[in-house]
């Protein structure tokens, strides 16, 4: 698969990308509600729940990280992927009602903490859900420039910044519909431009390569802890929380959830299985691996544009969710904001993720460390939706869950810094600990407490947003 010419490729990242941008300015609703920027209330239909569901969990990683562990764990580890990128879309499908009933006028999960747990849980889980979606969206610029500069010689950072104008001009225009209008296009884009190329480039495998196998070990372990990990870290993804909301009815967000859970778990264990095609035909995985993009190698050489297509089109589908969501989670702190300033607190929000993805950095381990801190308080934050728990128990328990993650690590490989995952990989330990020390705390303050709190009375405390234009 030879490099696309610098100016053929330019020109279509350009294509791709003003196309996302009209489809997504276009789709900006009539009213000028902050309240319909930030939920696009009780408006989606399950179909499109679905796509866009997909389209915002499948970031540019999945070209990256199932190929890999695919490649060198092996089934388990595959199968613990694709298990983990659906199973928060079946949380969602779970909790979502729930929350639409104790919350009516809600449209995140941490406004709702505030008024059930107090402003100290509170402001931890801002801080957590503020760091995971920062590094999220970091990852998948970064993503965007490697994968470019690797099929094309334009430099990272005028990617970079190409995607993130572009994604930042729909998104602060349109706000949530416009994330909204493009999932659906951007849902099917990817869908087909996987299963061709991946069809394209295993047609042609017998020619790649004639080299031994790698060895892949079955791996339960990694598996268990990317289904926590992956689980756990987007219960704290605002962007998901908002679609919970823009959902027309229940059964709407329930259909769409588990649709949207389905497909995004065939398209990682896809995949994923493709990885380990790579290894089992002894391809030159590269290093870092990038086992994808070895089996790409072997294909003819208009599967380049394809493929920068399908990377362009995955971060942007991930990066307008982000966008959208970390506007949502600041800016629902303050109900009073004006839809001009919502705008501009998108740009803002942007800059820093911008400004540490022009350096190329990776962020694995950040986010790794981010998903930990995100399993150490969601036991907590989701028992407040039941009336057992109160303030300062949640906070004990995400205090326990901490300790927990220390705990595990010391178990399981014998050093407190093995919390904090150098070498870039992924333990159980840490994240098993965490869940197992807060709910047990969970489970210990629910039971000593004597009354029993009522959810819908914080849920009705949480203050509508400006309705009007």
């Amino acid at each position: 698969m030879p490099a696309i010419a610098m100016g053929p490729a330019a020109a279509l990242l350009l294509t791709v990308l003003a196309v996302f941008a009209w489809i997504g300015v276009h789709a900006r609703a009539s009213g000028g509600s902050l309240d319909d920027y930030l939920t696009a209330r009780d408006s989606q239909g399950a179909t499109a729940l679905a796509l866009s569901f997909l389209a915002s969990g499948a970031g540019a990683w999945i070209l990256f990280a199932p190929p890999e562990v695919g490649a060198f764990v092996g089934p388990l580890g595959v199968a613990g992927y694709a298990i983990g990128g659906a199973a928060p879309f079946l949380a969602f499908a779970w909790i979502g009602p729930r929350i639409r009933r104790v919350v009516p006028h809600g449209h995140g999960l941490t406004s709702f903490l505030r008024h059930r747990f107090g402003r100290t849980f509170h402001v931890y889980v801002i801080a957590l859900s503020v760091l995971y979606m920062l590094t999220f969206v970091t990852a998948e610029l970064t993503a965007a420039g490697s994968v470019t500069a690797l099929l094309s010689g334009i430099p990272d950072w005028i990617v970079v910044t190409l995607v993130a104008a572009a994604t930042l001009l729909y998104t602060a225009w349109g706000g949530l519909r416009a994330s909204l209008r493009t999932d659906c296009w951007q849902a099917v884009l990817l869908v087909g431009l996987l299963l061709g190329a991946a069809f394209v480039a295993s047609a042609a495998l017998p020619e790649a390569s004639s080299a031994a196998p790698v060895a892949v070990s079955g791996g339960l372990g990694a598996a268990v802890t990317l289904v926590i990990a992956v689980t756990t870290a987007n219960l704290f993804h605002q962007g998901y929380w908002q679609r919970v909301w823009s959902a027309e009815s229940h059964g709407a967000l329930r259909r769409g959830a588990v649709a949207g859970a389905a497909i995004s778990a065939i398209v990682i264990a896809v995949t994923g299985v493709l990885g380990m095609v790579a290894a089992h035909a002894g391809l030159p995985l590269g290093d870092p691996p990038a086992p994808l993009f070895a089996l790409f190698d072997g294909g003819p050489s208009w599967l380049a544009p394809l493929v920068l297509v399908l990377a362009i089109t995955l971060v942007a589908s991930s990066v307008d969710t982000l966008e959208n969501g970390l506007t949502a989670l600041v800016g629902t702190e303050h109900p009073a904001l004006s839809l001009g300033r919502a705008r501009w607190l998108t740009v803002l929000l942007m800059i820093p993720a911008v400004a540490v993805a022009f350096e190329g950095y990776s962020v694995l381990r950040i986010l790794l460390i981010a998903d930990l801190l995100c399993t150490t308080a969601v036991v907590p934050a989701l028992a407040g939706l039941w009336g057992r728990l109160g303030g300062r128990g949640a906070l004990v328990a995400a205090v326990a869950g901490v300790v927990g993650a220390f705990a595990g690590a010391l178990w399981q490989q014998g050093s407190l810094l093995a919390a904090t995952f150098p070498g870039d990989t992924p333990t159980a330990g840490p994240f098993v600990g965490a869940l197992a020390a807060s709910a047990l705390i969970v489970a210990v303050a629910a039971a000593l407490r004597g009354d029993r709190v009522d959810p819908v009375a914080a849920g009705n405390a949480v203050p509508v947003l400006d309705r009007g234009a």
